[in-house]
């Protein structure tokens, strides 16, 4: 579909962007067209839609009071262009694969951040090709891609920690100064990382989706990984990997951590705690239907895969 321009001329447009930036409404249309289409729709999760869902929950965060009472028109249009470019033609696996397979962006990248790295140089390259933001001073639009970069690194999962320890001694010294750039940055890349890993935080239906379509693709890189005998990858293993595991793992160990401290700093706002019903509610639902895998694990189907009678089931359960 065309999820991702709708959306983005939409947010544009309501946080005043392209007027503020005096931009082309036509060159702004070509630039998210490119955007858009240099996702590849076959990948099951790296796909625009995910690129517009990350979109959408960072717009919301970016209206948190707590945040919003400080941002200026350059962090908004820097916070919606990383998201909808924050995995932009993703290859459908992940960085320790393209490093065994000797991919020709790991050794342009080093072997570090090696996606996200190849995610930012590719953005840059549609907007000075696009010529969107031409008609600004050099110096404002190096600031632009150079912070872009900043962001979209930010979302490199084994950074986590990193990112986490530093959120976790700003709250707790209560140090953080919105009023300043630096700050605000990194606020925003906080904001980018929860808006990456939000699917647990949604509704039941729409989150398990989105948990079946990640896994899908993990499976799909394990069955390249066997093809060309390699050793399969943690999580790509459909016979040992089930769906349910992966993602209590993912929520527990990834996502509580984040979001927790994520609503420490929003305050206790209604989106905020939304989200943290929403995640609490979907771990129990997948920690009852792994409990349901292992109590009939002597049947055939060890995919992972939620069969109807067993949704059924859960729906008719209550969920703390």
């Amino acid at each position: 579909g065309n999820s991702l321009v709708t959306l983005l001329c939409h947010l544009f447009n309501v946080h005043g962007l392209i007027h503020h930036f005096q931009l082309d409404m036509v060159t702004l249309h070509r630039f998210l067209v490119m955007v858009q289409e240099d996702y590849h729709s076959q990948n099951p999760y790296h796909n625009a839609v995910h690129a517009a869902d990350v979109t959408q929950a960072m717009h919301c965060y970016l209206r948190e009071p707590k945040l919003a009472n400080f941002l200026t028109p350059s962090d908004i249009m820097l916070g919606l262009l990383a998201a909808a470019a924050h995995d932009v033609d993703h290859p459908g696996v992940n960085q320790p694969f393209l490093i065994k397979t000797k991919h020709h962006l790991a050794s342009l990248y080093q072997n570090v951040s090696v996606l996200e790295n190849h995610h930012w140089r590719s953005t840059v390259g549609m907007l000075r090709e696009s010529r969107l933001l031409a008609h600004l001073p050099k110096e404002v639009t190096q600031d632009i891609e150079q912070q872009l970069g900043s962001l979209i690194l930010a979302t490199d999962i084994n950074r986590q920690n990193e990112f986490l320890i530093r959120l976790k001694s700003h709250l707790d010294n209560q140090d953080l100064r919105l009023e300043d750039a630096q700050d605000r940055h990194f606020m925003l890349q906080i904001a980018l990382k929860c808006a990456d890993i939000c699917n647990p935080c949604r509704l039941w239906d729409l989150s398990k989706q989105w948990s079946e379509r990640v896994c899908e693709e993990f499976y799909r890189q394990g069955d390249l990984e066997q093809k060309f005998e390699l050793e399969i990858s943690p999580l790509c293993n459909q016979q040992k990997d089930t769906i349910p595991s992966i993602q209590i793992g993912f929520m527990t160990y990834i996502v509580e951590p984040l979001f927790e401290r994520w609503a420490q700093f929003t305050g206790d706002t209604p989106l905020s705690e939304n989200m943290l019903n929403h995640l609490r509610r979907n771990k129990a639902k997948w920690r009852s239907l792994l409990h349901k895998q292992h109590s009939s694990s002597r049947s055939n189907d060890h995919s992972g895969q939620v069969t109807g009678s067993q949704e059924q089931t859960l729906n008719e359960e209550e969920t703390p």
